[in-house]
């Protein structure tokens, strides 16, 4: 199931910066970076068989709903020194974006049209807000 991991930082006069080595930090390898940003709408709607994400949201805020077939949960992401870690199995979706929001999307796959997972599980679900 999907869940938070904080990020480092070091904090100087000169600001702030958050750090990530991978795979130390993380549970992949990281072999994709993308973002999003003005965002109008929802994002997502799939798992994957293979991928697993690290989503942080840079700036703004917005909410991530995933659904492992056993539990639906829903995230606020509204701090760069937070990272959602989506499994393979969590399918979600990106939705209530602020209109600032920049979203952050760290991949341990490269672009595989045939690892996407589209149909939503329709098991009895467990609802946890986080």
């Amino acid at each position: 199931m999907a869940y938070i991991i904080r990020i480092k930082n070091i904090i100087d006069p000169r600001g702030k910066m958050g750090i990530i080595d991978s795979p130390q930090d993380l549970p992949f390898k990281i072999r994709r970076v993308l973002y999003m940003s003005e965002i109008t709408g929802t994002r997502g709607g799939h798992a994957h068989k293979k991928t697993i994400q690290g989503l942080i949201c840079l700036k703004g805020k917005c909410e991530i709903y995933t659904n492992n077939g056993q539990e639906r949960k829903i995230f606020q992401l509204s701090s760069p020194e937070k990272c959602l870690i989506l499994n393979p199995e969590d399918w979600h979706t990106m939705q209530k974006f602020s209109e600032d929001a920049i979203l952050l999307v760290l991949g341990s796959e490269y672009y595989n049209p045939e690892d996407y997972i589209k149909e939503e599980s329709k098991n009895d679900w467990v609802w946890k807000s986080c």
